[in-house]
């Protein structure tokens, strides 16, 4: 027999490694399909809105969830200006009036059911949760 070097500098061995089992087709997983979901939570209230992402995290973090977050998308500020009088008599004073809009987002991936569970918290008032659910 002639020995083959399958790579350099090892002679009569054969390194290559084993390919990686794949399941066929149609064979049953063990494993629970997981969701990427992404949870946006918009709120004015800066402090009730950070409560809420970390008690959504800590309770993803107990469950071993991968988490990547809260990310922090710029703040929509809207603003309107007004004249004081009603009437539109007497001087010219003006009111500007200003609402902050804060926005943040989690990504989380774990099964659909596992997520009931976290957001079933008790959500601060004034914060709006929205989840959206992608397959992996």
């Amino acid at each position: 027999k002639a020995v083959v070097s399958t790579q350099s500098g090892h002679y009569g061995r054969d390194l290559r490694m084993a390919a990686p089992f794949k399941p066929e087709k149609g064979t049953p997983v063990d494993e629970v399909a997981s969701h990427r979901i992404r949870i946006t939570l918009t709120s004015r209230n800066l402090k009730s809105l950070e409560k809420v992402c970390t008690d959504l995290i800590n309770g993803a973090k107990q469950k071993d969830l991968d988490v990547v977050g809260p990310v922090r998308l710029p703040n929509k500020n809207l603003k309107i200006t007004t004249r004081k009088t009603p009437c539109g008599e007497g001087s010219k004073t003006w009111d500007r009036f200003e609402m902050k809009i804060h926005k943040r987002v989690i990504d989380l991936k774990s099964p659909s059911d596992t997520v009931k569970q976290i957001t079933s918290i008790s959500i601060e008032p004034g914060v709006e949760v929205e989840v959206t659910i992608a397959d992996s």
